[in-house]
């Protein structure tokens, strides 16, 4: 009686054990949330991106918890809300890098990067390096890479057409908020007006802002072209935003697990770039076929006027030594 007891209470021990221990691989098994937020639209070719990216990292035990259109946290405050911990992921604007590390304006200058493949080759460098260290080690984020969408053009409600700097004048173009995008506004010789994205439709309907700029993926995104009559082909700005992960979830993975979620970032970055470029490509006939007028402009007067502005500015002066040359060489 007494052997049959202790093997009753040895068989319910180990089924005890057992289940407290598949309880605690269910939890281990627990995939961590990922709360991404940005303000592009959920009808971006960016939102098919982060499907992809998080589909494969799904595999790391991660549950991609995607925010489109600023609705978790407006343009410009994604940064802030990661550092304070309210956000592991965010798709961040250099221009709101630039706030909080000067030297990172650099890349925010008119006519720095030539093309999205440009763009491409200076983050892998050593000079994209030493941009990603700052950002880790001063912002407390992990860089994944530039989600590029486009070369940047300036749209216009007034019939003005624009062939240099000087036609800009006065001319009340609506920039993002932020010292860098300001100045953006005033190298093309434009009245920067700071306006939230989702406001810019309304702003351009109603005679608040006679124009803004976007590239040409964006314009159509978010039908702008309803209220303007014309696109003048500045591409004064390789338009990207950096993909980024908090330190606190990067430096949780091990190398094999960081390894495989910035091969998914690259792989998801590099077919939304090829997707852009296409769109970008047919683009300018369907602004056309809407009975706009799309030009192209003294892109050689435009680029003086602005190179000299930036040269000239207090921007310049935090610019580390040598990059621009660097870039220019690649």
């Amino acid at each position: 009686m007494g052997f049959d007891i202790n093997r009753r209470a040895l068989m319910a021990a180990g089924a005890a054990l057992l289940a407290w221990g598949t309880a605690g691989a269910a939890i281990a098994q627990t995939p961590t949330n990922l709360r991404f937020s940005a303000v592009f639209s959920e009808q971006d070719i960016r939102a098919n991106m982060m499907k992809q990216f998080g589909e494969a990292v799904k595999a790391q035990g991660f549950n991609l918890q995607p925010y489109y259109g600023g609705t978790l946290f407006k343009q410009g405050t994604e940064l802030v809300a990661m550092q304070r911990g309210n956000l592991e992921m965010g798709n961040i604007a250099p221009q709101d890098i630039s706030n909080q590390i000067p030297e990172w304006s650099i890349v925010t200058s008119a006519y720095l990067f030539r093309d999205a493949d440009h763009l491409k080759k200076a983050f892998a460098s050593d000079v994209g390096q030493q941009l990603k260290k700052m950002a880790s080690d001063k912002l407390g984020i992990h860089i994944l890479g530039p989600t590029y969408f486009g070369a940047r053009h300036v749209g216009l409600k007034p019939n003005k057409k624009i062939n240099k700097p000087e036609d800009l004048a006065g001319v009340k173009l609506r920039m993002p908020g932020g010292d860098a995008w300001q100045f953006l506004g005033q190298s093309l010789g434009a009245n920067p007006t700071p306006m939230a994205y989702a406001e810019v439709y309304t702003g351009l309907q109603t005679g608040a802002i006679d124009g803004q700029d976007n590239p040409l993926p964006n314009v159509q995104n978010m039908k702008f072209y309803e209220v303007m009559s014309q696109i003048a082909l500045t591409s004064h700005l390789v338009g990207f935003d950096l993909l980024a992960v908090s330190n606190k979830v990067w430096d949780s993975l091990s190398a094999e697990k960081k390894a495989a979620f910035q091969a998914a970032a690259d792989k998801a970055i590099e077919w939304s770039t090829q997707e852009h470029l296409k769109q970008e490509a047919q683009l300018a006939t369907f602004f056309k076929e809407k009975g706009l007028e799309v030009y192209t402009p003294d892109l050689k007067a435009f680029r003086e006027f602005a190179q000299k502005k930036y040269l000239a500015s207090d921007l310049a002066k935090s610019w580390p030594a040598g990059m621009v040359d660097k870039i220019n060489a690649m």
